[in-house]
């Protein structure tokens, strides 16, 4: 029987991170169990904060968090930010203050894949950490332990005290560093986990930054396109011209044009939004480029699967337009069911173009909002009216009182 509670709070950004953290609350208590202590009934909370992740360092975000976790009354909170995070020449993956029992995880530096298995593993290790310390001493006295129980998990992989998840071939690719951080400049933190900033790291990051944007949560805001690009389209296919074109044109030809396509979809709503993250004084070179081809390969998997979605219907109505008679009439060879989908093929690219051009997307928030700039300078607006705010409070108390 347990002897004593813990509450854990998980505090997410809103979108993404929310899900993760709904899914963790189930999962994580019989996990800490094993891992970090049995004796301790282990209670998960996770809220939504918009304003996590506003600050420019990990500093900022983890004082943010040490408020938050001491207005819940927790005994420890994880803060998973969708913000990437670097210091020096090093990509960010977490940060632990075991005296004040708060840590952060950046969601981006995990990359794309086997998401949810590497945040519980991190969050496991990072509570362990705060648990039972940082220092050698202590990585000795629960690695003694978890060499002592020998039994697996079920969806616990991590043998290794120091690690902060585990490794396999991602971390032989680009391996964490462990630092436990003595200057004065540091005291905020007691244990770091780092990545060097290579070529593959940059890839790493990015994936991850882009399943953050969740491209798929776009498409909505894509439906008055697909609707102006169908009708374009299916108007355009009662007519004989693109019917001459599915039988020259020539597979490499098509698919050419569905490259444009798409492209020119893509470049067309970042200018006609003004997605493209301008250099600032405040922006470090290598974050704007991050920022720009998150922005970029988001809308990029967002334009796809809506050229996906429009061919299908493109498919359905050359079946219902077209008889087979009127293209035997029309084509020089012999048609077939090729030629229904080579009709359809061209009309969802060109129907892409027509739509795209001159037409705006329905929600330009949500566009927005998948944009770590334009986030990220909405939350550092928001941090700032919070303070003043608070500030003014402060000032009219101090006035009060005299």
């Amino acid at each position: 029987m347990s002897e004593t509670t813990e509450y854990i709070g998980l505090i997410t950004a809103p979108g993404y991170p929310k899900e993760i953290g709904a899914r963790l609350q189930n999962e994580l208590p019989s996990l800490l169990d094993y891992y970090v202590k049995e004796e301790v009934e282990w209670k998960i909370d996770y809220i939504e904060d918009p304003l996590l992740g506003g600050g420019a360092n990990s500093k900022e975000i983890l004082e943010a968090t040490k408020e938050k976790k001491e207005e819940k009354e927790w005994d420890y909170a994880v803060c998973l930010t969708d913000i990437p995070l670097f210091i020096e020449n090093r990509m960010i993956v977490a940060e632990a203050n075991e005296d004040e029992n708060i840590a952060l995880i950046s969601m981006p530096s995990f990359g794309s894949t086997f998401m949810i298995r590497r945040l519980r593993e991190s969050i496991m290790q990072l509570v362990n950490e705060m648990y039972y310390g940082s220092s050698e001493e202590s990585r000795e006295r629960s690695a003694l332990r978890i060499e002592s129980k020998r039994s697996k998990h079920k969806g616990i992989d991590v043998d290794d005290s120091k690690n902060l998840m585990t490794s396999r071939f991602l971390g032989w690719l680009s391996p964490l560093k462990r630092e436990t951080p003595n200057d004065g400049e540091e005291e905020y933190l007691d244990v770091r986990f780092t990545v060097g900033r290579r070529g593959s790291i940059s890839i790493r990051l990015l994936a991850g930054m882009v399943r953050a944007n969740r491209p798929w949560s776009l498409f909505p805001s894509f439906m008055k396109i697909l609707i102006i690009a169908f009708a374009t389209g299916s108007y355009a296919l009662v007519f004989p011209t693109l019917w001459l074109l599915s039988e020259h044109y020539t597979i490499f030809r098509m698919c050419l044009l569905t490259v444009f396509s798409i492209l020119a979809m893509t470049v067309w709503i970042i200018l006609i939004h003004r997605l493209w993250e301008r250099k600032r004084d405040q922006n470090i070179s290598y974050v704007r480029r991050l920022y720009n081809a998150t922005t970029f390969f988001t809308l990029l998997i967002t334009v796809c699967i809506y050229y996906v979605m429009l061919f299908g219907l493109f498919l359905v109505g050359v079946f219902v337009f077209i008889p087979m008679g009127m293209l035997e009439d029309q084509l020089t060879g012999t048609p077939g069911l090729s030629n229904y989908f080579y009709i359809a093929w061209i009309a969802a690219s060109v129907a892409t173009v027509i739509g795209a051009l001159g037409t705006a997307l329905e929600d330009e928030d949500v566009v927005l909002n998948a944009t770590y700039g334009y986030r990220q300078r909405q939350r550092q607006e928001r941090l700032k009216k919070e303070r003043e705010k608070e500030e003014e409070e402060n000032k009219e108390k101090e006035s009060f009182t005299n």
